[in-house]
């Protein structure tokens, strides 16, 4: 270690480390903005310009470096952005503490009237060809940019991303100087037409951090810049567009850009306050997709496996029959197809033979509780296995002998696989949880003694009902239940062979279930297969002859079942999105058939609730609950899955598991976190490195049935990929949560004083505004007064919460106040909470 002093105070740091580095450990602030903490020192010898680069969407660039290379130099005298420069004791001239290395017993200085004098030389220089207008302006902060209440010209006003601009928050800090001329805007190019980001050449300030992550950190060396005539770089790319280029579309540019040249084309989403990829948030389950895809591009498919299971207990059934939400919102799906998702779930766990998950389950003490759950769907099954690792007993109830609920005698098994099932349900069952299957609550078991005998109860009965058809003739022989075909299949696939070859089938309905139903009957030898649905529907099943907008008026036959009668539906939903089917009853078409199957719905079978001692029930007949802890109005009763929210899909029924065994935690005394760590941090990869025609490549197809094969057999109709193809695909991905990992730079320090009497007696008896900041130094008040020592005089010996404050001068503090809280509702979308007894708390 190398011990230097900073501004006085005695400093460690390693030997080799730049001053830059050495001053942000110890905590001092130096502007800059060409570095950043996850890039390397900055090298000006390496910041080659090349021959030549494109810019914007094909124009050639060439600098005068690049054929003049003596003017400028040998690495075309760019110089940096020259902000952090310091004074170091016994040399002349100021040192970029960017590059500079630390010595033992250097004494460094970084503020004094030649540094500040330089920093703002520096800072003109950048704004006589950036737009600073805003920067400047008196209103800044809480303003909405458009419109302008100084009616500057837009050209010169500054870009959407002001109000977290770095660049600002440095000019800021430094200051702009007095003299800084007007910005002329130079009407460089605007590139939209590129994938996924917006790239504003007028916005850049050439300090080639863009460059230096592609090339130095991604290992892609898509960019590179040319220098003017000027001296100033000028950043382009390796070839008339990105893609030609060999760009990965990582977004790592974008993300270390400090000014708005780079943008996102989509907003990032975020939980809980933070950004995330919009794989992760689209997943119900909050799966760490990114996480198992770059286990398994390092073919660690056991990891992957383990990966997936802190999310869900459902590995297998996931891996077949998830309908992939995270797929719809996958990013690489804006260049080529998104990537398989889903089927990759699958390799994880079809190749991930050893089960490295299992050494890492946490080993907790009883907690004494027991929790019982109503229902062994996947809800029920998913809540139960986060409960017991939570130390929980629990104690499982379910009217079918074997559980899995919907999963085991819902889901056709060319769909989802009884090996599947009966693996993860078994592993699940494998830690100790209480299984009581063939009980029916409300028969076997009263719902009031479960409840008197658990600390919690979990409802989680899914919807096993079939809604029924009201129309003339439903009752007819002939007609049918689709739910109950497909449970007879689950018991035997060849139960209604016999009884539907040669049969004309009508399926009534446009869900999932409809389809399944619709598309088991092509296999049990059915010779037309009708489905007839009040939906436009994109996806046909092969085989099957769909009748879009048409719902049953009436069913017709003596014996059993003949012909249907349907009328047109011209409205599925009314203004408020309710389902509320419009009819044109002058519009009918009739269509023969031998049998037909009714799958417009499911529902829960809650005969247990009707007692005295049930839950409450909603008009739709799903249970009453609230719908951010699932609690009933019952005390320790909860209710989770298609009770709760409906004839729902497989992970929506594990994302509600989940939350409601956080919320039976909590409510049990736990802290309600039920993550698991199942698998050690390994760190993500910082390269990617080029990869030929990366942008255009296509999805990698999973091995499937033929189609003409398919409708004949209930064989699973996909095998998944090998373990090489599901390396090959999962390489397709573009890592969103690489550049979500890239931190910021070092913020200026704010000003803060702490509210004590010393720090309120150097503020001016005058009016202005003052912030109030808790112990974290967030703020939570503001408000203009017309003498501000008085008023923090008496926040000194009122207020308990107020630990630091800032304060403005302005005799206009009305209007300054209300700035700063727009400024407030823009960063945190709400009112600060007030102090104390403040009179504009009813604002508040």
């Amino acid at each position: 270690m190398i011990e230097l002093t900073i501004d006085g105070l005695k400093v460690d740091a390693p030997e080799g480390a730049t001053i830059l580095q050495a001053a942000d450990g110890a905590g001092i602030y130096i502007p800059r903005l060409c570095s950043h903490p996850d890039l390397p020192a900055v090298d000006l010898e390496a910041l080659e310009p090349w021959d030549r680069v494109f810019f914007g969407s094909g124009v050639e660039l060439r600098g005068p470096a690049a054929t003049r290379p003596e003017r400028h130099g040998g690495n075309g005298g760019y110089q940096g952005c020259l902000l952090c420069v310091v004074a170091v004791e016994g040399q002349t001239d100021l040192v970029r503490a960017c590059s500079a290395r630390v010595d033992q017993g250097m004494r460094v200085v970084t503020r004094s009237s030649a540094i500040d004098a330089r920093r703002k030389s520096q800072l003109r220089q950048i704004f006589s060809s950036h737009p600073h207008a805003c920067v400047q302006c008196a209103q800044r902060d809480g303003c909405s940019l458009e419109p302008c209440s100084s009616n500057v010209d837009k050209l010169e006003r500054c870009c959407p991303v002001f109000h977290s601009c770095e660049l600002r928050r440095v000019a800021e800090f430094v200051g702009i100087p007095g003299d800084t001329p007007r910005f002329h805007h130079a009407a460089l190019p605007v590139v939209t037409d590129e994938p996924l980001l917006l790239w504003d050449y007028n916005l850049c300030i050439g300090c080639l951090r863009c460059v230096r992550v592609c090339r130095d950190v991604r290992g892609v060396d898509a960019l590179g810049f040319v220098l003017d005539e000027d001296g100033r770089p000028r950043v382009g790319t390796r070839a008339p567009t990105l893609a030609e280029s060999g760009c990965c579309f990582c977004l790592s540019c974008v993300e270390i850009c400090p000014t708005g040249t780079l943008r996102l084309k989509a907003v990032d989403p975020k939980r809980d306050g933070e950004r995330i990829t919009r794989c992760v948030f689209a997943c119900p389950a909050g799966m760490d997709a990114p996480r198992y895809l770059r286990e398994i591009r390092r073919g660690e498919f056991a990891r992957a496996a383990a990966v997936i299971r802190e999310a869900a207990p459902f590995p297998r059934v996931l891996g077949q029959v998830c309908y992939h939400p995270c797929e719809d919102q996958c990013v690489r799906g804006e260049l080529t197809q998104p990537i398989s998702i889903c089927g990759l779930k699958r390799a994880a766990a079809d190749h991930g033979a050893v089960p490295l998950w299992r050494e890492r389950l946490p080993s907790v003490a009883a907690s004494g509780k027991q929790v019982a759950v109503i229902g062994a769907g996947p809800a029920g099954l998913t809540a139960a296995w986060f409960l017991k690792l939570k130390g929980h007993d629990v104690v499982i109830y379910d009217s079918q002998v074997e559980a899995g609920g919907w999963l085991r005698d819902g889901i056709p098994r060319y769909r989802l696989s009884r090996a599947a099932v009966d693996a993860d349900v078994g592993e699940i069952f494998e830690i100790g949880i209480d299984f009581q299957g063939g009980v029916a609550v409300g028969e076997d078991v009263a719902f009031g003694d479960i409840r008197n005998s658990s600390d919690a109860v979990l409802i989680a009965v899914g919807a096993r009902n079939a809604k029924q058809l009201a129309c003339s003739g439903s009752d007819l022989p002939g007609v049918e239940s689709g739910l109950g075909l497909l449970q007879r299949l689950a018991v035997n696939d060849d139960a209604d062979a016999a009884q539907l070859a040669g049969d004309r089938v009508i399926v009534i309905g446009g869900g999932n279930v409809a389809i399944d139903v619709a598309r088991s009957a092509l296999r049990l030898g059915a010779d037309e297969v009708h489905l007839f649905c009040l939906e436009q529907r994109a996806a046909m099943p092969a085989g099957v002859i769909v009748h879009p907008g048409w719902g049953p008026s009436r069913m017709v036959g003596k014996e059993r079942v003949e012909q249907v009668e349907f009328r047109k539906c011209t409205a599925v939903f009314d203004g408020n999105g309710r389902f509320a089917p419009v009819y044109d009853d002058a519009t009918t078409v009739t269509q023969s058939a031998t049998r037909v199957f009714v799958a417009i719905g499911q529902e829960p079978s809650l005969a247990f609730a009707a007692d005295a001692t049930g839950p409450a029930l909603t008009d739709g007949g799903t249970i009453a609950c609230n719908p951010d802890s699932l609690a009933t109005a019952l005390h320790g009763v909860f209710a989770g899955g298609d009770v709760a929210l409906g004839p729902a899909s497989v992970v929506e029924a594990i994302g509600h598991g989940r939350r409601a065994a956080a919320a039976i935690d909590r409510y049990l005394g736990g802290d309600g976190d039920i993550r698991l760590e199942l698998l050690d941090q390994t760190p993500a990869e910082t390269r990617i490195d080029q990869i030929d025609g990366f942008a255009q490549l296509d999805r990698v197809a999973q091995p499937r049935l033929a189609p003409d094969s398919a409708v004949h057999c209930f064989d699973i109709m996909t095998s998944g990929y090998t373990d090489d193809d599901a390396r090959r695909e999962a390489i397709r991905c573009l890592r969103c949560d690489l550049r979500l990992q890239i931190r910021t730079n070092p913020a200026p320090p704010e000003p803060c004083l702490s509210v004590s009497a010393a720090d309120v007696a150097r503020t001016p008896a005058g009016p202005g505004v003052y912030q109030l900041l808790d112990e974290t130094k967030v703020v939570y008040a503001i408000k203009g007064v017309s003498d501000i020592r008085r008023a923090l005089l008496e926040i000194t010996e009122t207020s308990t919460k107020a630990k630091y404050f800032l304060f403005e001068e302005d005799p206009m503090y009305s209007k300054r106040e209300s700035e700063l809280i727009q400024q407030y509702l823009q960063q945190h979308g709400c009112m600060p909470p007030g102090e104390g007894d403040d009179d504009l708390d009813d604002l508040f």
